[in-house]
């Protein structure tokens, strides 16, 4: 006989289905007021879903996570990235594919690609006009996608980065709203009539990239790729215990896994900062003065380790989840989690969002107060923005560098203002969440460094 699942939401699954799309958050806060930490939605036609915001509960998955398969449970992301994505696979090919895509997003490489960063951002930012009104997501977006092409496929200039550049972007912004992000989970939706529909359109933009991608991987096979220090060479370069290397499938999927999981969040998430970071002008303060603190030409380096920096952007992370929840797992056999008997083939959805929302772990969560992460630390189901146990985003410590060298960069060198002073909502687009409108600024002129008598020491650290 089958174990009940623990406190099942009643209504049809298709109007389940349609809210997820439409606001995944309310969902979830309506739901968990209602039944608490863990309950049972129903998707109509993806299946039905254990939602987690317990972190005890998420500690269990997260231990667990070898008698679960995750590639399969997230099979709704195929269709953009591909059946060769680390995202889609399990066991012993997910365990070597993570093994040789790690290397480049670790340790001394980020240090090449530090002052890279730097320079992708003031290129951008020397555009902005004083006065003139900018959408930050979008300006994030140009840093972003640069940062992709430059430091991950290795492409900075000629015929396939100009024709590469136009089309990534037209690509994902196919999903830039709740009815366009809709194809993503309706699979009648999914029809590939060419040009008459946004499916088959999508599909056409797909294999103009695939196309583009390939002839890069072939070119860099005949060349000599010796002294690259981009993430596409260094994972061609890679080689497993048997000393085999990545298809050009596996590559090619990977460097759109890195598109999606990079791209999109980033951009995002620095849309959010600079949001929250000028509606509070105390913050902006201390993080202007802890810049300035490092003089003239810092070490990107550096510049990554400032606390108080680090403490906005793990705020930011904490209130803005770019994914609602982490990879769906599915249960291999039948285990015991928070109390509860599961069968094999459970699928449960631990959530970022109710977990960073918890009022026990983070009072007053509503408002943004970096200082929560200069008083205490979080453990890893506590606090997991990149997801957790042994599905951590591989590329975690680039996107952490990316958002505290664009931030630095940026309000060091410009004074910025909301254009509007009105709240920004979240709306779903594709399958992450971000900010409607895109949070827009005014440039109010260049801004020189000030050295003054604050010191470090102003910020309030406790160990």
């Amino acid at each position: 006989m089958l174990s009940p699942l623990p406190n099942r939401i009643t209504s049809p699954s298709w109007w389940q289905l349609l809210n997820w799309i439409a606001d995944p958050l309310g969902f979830q806060d309506r739901y968990s007021r209602k039944y608490g930490d863990i309950f049972t939605m129903r998707l109509s036609g993806l299946g039905s879903y254990v939602v987690v915001g317990n972190p005890q509960a998420i500690q269990e998955i997260f231990s667990l996570d070898s008698k679960f398969d995750v590639g399969r449970a997230n099979e709704l992301a195929k269709p953009l990235i591909g059946q060769n994505s680390v995202m889609l696979m399990d066991g012993n090919r997910h365990r070597r594919e993570r093994k040789l895509l790690m290397p480049p997003f670790h340790g001394e490489r980020l240090q090449t690609y530090a002052q890279q960063i730097c320079l992708i951002t003031e290129q951008v930012a020397n555009q902005w006009q004083v006065g003139q009104p900018f959408v930050a997501r979008t300006a994030m977006q140009k840093v972003s996608l640069e940062v992709i092409l430059q430091i991950v496929f290795g492409l900075s200039e000629g015929e396939r980065y100009q024709q590469l550049k136009p089309l990534l972007t037209d690509w994902i912004n196919m999903t830039d709203s709740p009815l366009r992000s809709s194809m993503l989970f309706l699979r009648f939706l999914q029809q590939d009539w060419g040009a008459w529909t946004p499916w088959g359109r999508m599909k056409q933009r797909q294999r103009h990239i695939h196309d583009l991608l390939q002839a890069e991987i072939e070119e860099r096979r005949t060349k000599e790729n010796e002294g690259r220090t981009d993430i596409l060479s260094l994972m061609m370069a890679a080689r497993d215990e048997n000393g085999q290397a990545m298809s050009d499938s596996e590559l090619r999927d990977e460097l759109l896994t890195i598109l999606f999981a990079g791209h999109e969040t980033t951009a995002t998430t620095l849309a959010w900062a600079f949001y929250q970071i000028h509606q509070h002008p105390d913050v902006l303060e201390k993080l202007l003065h802890e810049l300035d603190s490092l003089g003239e030409n810092s070490n990107p380096m550096e510049i990554a380790k400032l606390p108080y920096l680090t403490a906005v952007c793990q705020e930011i992370l904490r209130m803005y989840p770019v994914l609602p929840v982490i990879f769906p797992r599915i249960t291999k056999s039948p285990m015991k989690i928070a109390g509860y008997e599961f069968d094999a083939e459970t699928t449960f959805m631990p959530s970022i969002y109710l977990v960073h929302y918890r009022e026990d772990l983070y009072p007053n969560a509503q408002e943004f107060l970096p200082e929560r992460f200069l008083e205490r630390q979080y453990s890893s189901c506590e606090y997991l923005p990149f997801g957790g146990g042994i599905r951590r985003c591989l590329g975690y410590p680039l996107a952490q560098l990316e958002m505290k060298l664009v931030l630095a960069t940026i309000l060091s060198k410009y004074q910025l203002t909301l254009a509007e002073d009105k709240p920004v909502k979240l709306q779903r687009r594709g399958f992450t969440l971000a900010p409607t409108g895109g949070v827009k600024m005014v440039m109010n002129g260049k801004r020189e460094k000030k050295l003054s008598g604050y010191q470090l020491s102003d910020i309030s650290v406790k160990s």
